[in-house]
């Protein structure tokens, strides 16, 4: 059974429940003196504790997808990837694999869509990243071989993994039932993480003399995409969407490239690119490009876009409540701002599970295909 099985979670917790009532069951008998009650009463104790352990663990792990395998856990994931190339259409987005949502009939493309694993090359920035491409169902459909759909950028954010956007916020999944439901057009979706540039955390920024994030987010990702499914290259066809890390990377992109994008959504988004240890010198000095990087400032001296964003926070819980709150009073035409308001929620996966479904509704509503 695999690390991320639910039966080993299962197993882990009927393990430590059984230990738990054990201990209390033989906890009277053990209460005597005498080395062999000491190391029954030390054993049961270390016993259950390692089991919750395990059990809280594996749960976590579960949430989080820290680790896929055994072997990955325990270091013994040493075996380099291979490239297989099988023609997304283009030089630079080269395909890995393919799969079906998981949904009745999800085998077949034309039934639940088709996510590929890619890596996209960026020719301007240099960067090649690994991504996660949503194609729904439309896209696989005859009478739409001729179609084009629009598309959204969605970013997880530091340090996550694209994964994540797969399992824990079910990006696919909740985009397949929204169309489904007659909520929402269908929408390629290309996810992945804001590290491109591992394990440094960028911030979406052209650092000077290092990775140029912004450029790859910005300028390469679209392009790359455009040519290589049937996407336009308008702005009206391109969003971009992504919680903590990037959300604020998705607001930072539509507000200064409204060329390229018509929306940003970002969910429990900050507004200032962050400057600490995992992100080392962003700025080199250069206090224009930082001023740049704050949001709160460039809505204030950036001439807008005819560009839509949305932001989320809620009343209690998230720490960018004050901020949300000064993004949105700042936004002014021909640039245009919503929200989506919780009474409580944390920076957690449970509150953004709560939002991504009303802001790919909100998203779909903002673009258009070509």
């Amino acid at each position: 059974m695999g690390l991320t099985s639910n039966k080993v979670l299962a197993l882990a917790t009927v393990v430590a429940v059984a230990l738990f009532a054990v201990t209390v069951w033989l906890w009277p008998r053990l209460s005597g003196r005498g080395w062999r009650v000491l190391l029954g009463r030390v054993g049961l104790l270390v016993a259950t504790q390692l089991s919750l352990f395990a059990a809280v663990g594996l749960a976590a792990n579960n949430y989080f997808l820290f680790y896929g395998s055994w072997a990955d856990l325990f270091g013994q994931e040493q075996e380099m990837g291979v490239v297989v190339d099988h023609s997304a259409g283009s030089r630079n987005v080269t395909v890995l694999e393919r799969r079906g949502l998981e949904v009745p009939g999800g085998q077949r493309p034309e039934v639940g869509g088709e996510i590929q694993k890619v890596v996209v090359s960026g020719e301007r920035s240099g960067i090649d990243s690994p991504a996660y491409v949503y194609l729904p169902p439309e896209y696989f459909r005859p009478e739409n071989a001729q179609r084009t759909f629009p598309a959204a950028v969605v970013l997880t954010g530091y340090p996550g993994t694209a994964e994540n956007l797969l399992k824990g916020l079910r990006y696919p999944r909740t985009a397949y039932e929204q169309v489904k439901a007659g909520r929402m057009q269908p929408m390629v979706l290309v996810m992945l993480r804001p590290t491109v540039a591992p394990p440094r955390d960028t911030e979406c920024v052209d650092v000077p003399g290092g990775p140029q994030t912004e450029t790859y987010f910005a300028k390469d990702l679209p392009e790359a995409v455009s040519e290589a499914y049937r996407v336009g290259s308008a702005p009206r066809n391109w969003g971009f969407i992504g919680n903590s890390t990037g959300g604020y990377c998705a607001l930072k992109i539509a507000l200064h490239h409204p060329e390229r994008f018509a929306a940003g959504a970002g969910l429990s988004a900050y507004y200032k690119a962050a400057e600490d240890v995992t992100t080392g010198d962003l700025f080199r000095g250069d206090d224009a490009l930082r001023k740049r990087s704050d949001l709160l400032w460039s809505l204030d001296n950036v001439p807008l876009g005819k560009s839509s964003f949305l932001v989320a926070s809620s009343r209690q819980g998230e720490g960018n409540l004050k901020g949300t709150l000064e993004f949105i009073e700042k936004v002014k035409s021909p640039a245009r701002v919503s929200s989506i308001m919780l009474d409580s929620g944390g920076h957690n996966f449970g509150t953004w599970n709560r939002e991504i479904p009303p802001a790919l509704v909100w998203m779909s509503g903002r673009l258009s295909a070509a």
